[in-house]
């Protein structure tokens, strides 16, 4: 606990993905007052073409009284 999934488009570098997967943990540890060796961060990408569909409607559209954070975009409009 907690564990944090990152879905994102292909592209990244391992390097990004290891860099932010580091301040992801670093802010959890500091704002939910746990120790860094219960945090796990995951990336599961998602191609482009596919992302309204996999992640959007379900993730958000079908999720959102769980989001503290929307999107500023629809792809569905």
């Amino acid at each position: 606990m907690p564990h944090v999934i990152v879905k994102l488009w292909p592209g990244r570098t391992d390097e990004q993905k290891r860099r932010l997967a580091e301040e992801i943990t670093k802010d959890v540890v500091e704002i939910v007052h746990c120790e860094e060796k219960v945090v796990s961060v995951a990336f599961e990408e998602v191609e482009r073409e596919e992302w309204a569909e996999k992640v959007y409607r379900p993730d958000i559209l079908n999720q959102e009284d769980k989001l503290y954070k929307k999107p500023g975009y629809n792809p569905f409009k």
